[in-house]
């Protein structure tokens, strides 16, 4: 983790201090049991990703964001619902909603108004450190959770994945390298591994990114390219390499209609 880039290590440290704060409303005990109580998680996330690449289709997880540390405010008329009621329309499989609320400016509550105006399963977009968080993201009604291998030592990446599942949660795992990719694949019962195209310490975005780790990932598991898919063109190359997944943001976010645009993109 010593190579781990500065604003990656600014927001990690403040995550920690988020929960510290956040268990002084409600405990882990607390949290837990109403995890506890609750039912199994009806949307399946995985699910909705392979049942639209078995229909031949791009399986899209769009994105509510609002802002980002490199870009400042992404869409200044934010409604969470009407832009989860937009992507459904549009043809997303799944919704993927930033809960970050330093960095990106997002909420818990974009969460749960997206998932209740919508049938698509939802990822919580976070920076998760802590079993808090995972509990957090299961109670406010998440069918998946993010896991950035950037940001975990290995054990850590491991023993959180594993609580994930074990509270029913699908788990996104993100890599940005070989060498994260390599941690990844280590990890058991984990179907979709997510590579971000981003370079965390330039911001650059590089498409090949994903087309050169593809030969190293199993034909088992599903591919989410992440950042930089703003063309058809994009979609195009990924298509050609048998990349079928896409998480999509920014691109999104800045057009009028969101659900639109992810329709035009991907001619869903």
């Amino acid at each position: 983790m010593s190579d781990t880039p500065t604003i990656l290590k600014k927001i990690i440290a403040r995550k920690h201090e988020e929960i510290v704060e956040r268990k002084a409303y409600r405990t882990s005990v607390e949290l837990q049991s109403v995890a506890d109580s609750m039912p199994a998680c009806q949307r399946g996330f995985v699910k909705s990703i392979e049942n639209k690449i078995a229909e031949g289709k791009a399986a899209v997880i769009a994105e509510i964001k609002k802002a980002s540390p490199s870009k400042g405010i992404i869409r200044e008329n934010f409604d969470p619902e009407s832009i989860a009621r937009s992507y459904q329309a549009g043809g997303a499989a799944c919704l993927s909603i930033l809960t970050d609320v330093d960095f990106f400016q997002g909420a818990d509550q974009y969460l749960q108004l997206a998932k209740s105006v919508t049938q698509l399963p939802v990822i919580r977009k976070d920076f998760l450190v802590d079993e808090y968080q995972i509990l957090e993201a299961r109670v406010m009604r998440a069918d998946c959770v993010l896991l950035i291998v950037a940001a975990l030592e290995e054990q850590r990446l491991k023993e959180l994945n594993d609580f994930a599942h074990n509270l029913g949660l699908d788990v996104l795992v993100e890599v940005h390298n070989e060498a994260e990719l390599d941690i990844a694949l280590k990890l058991p019962n984990n179907k979709l591994i997510g590579i971000n195209n981003r370079d965390l310490h330039s911001f650059d975005v590089d498409l090949n990114t994903t087309i050169k780790l593809l030969e190293k990932i199993p034909k088992d598991k599903i591919v989410v390219t992440e950042s930089g898919i703003n063309t058809a063109e994009d979609v195009a190359l990924m298509r050609s390499h048998n990349v079928n997944a896409f998480l999509v943001g920014e691109s999104f976010m800045r057009a009028d209609d969101p659900g639109q645009k992810l329709a035009e993109l991907f001619s869903l």
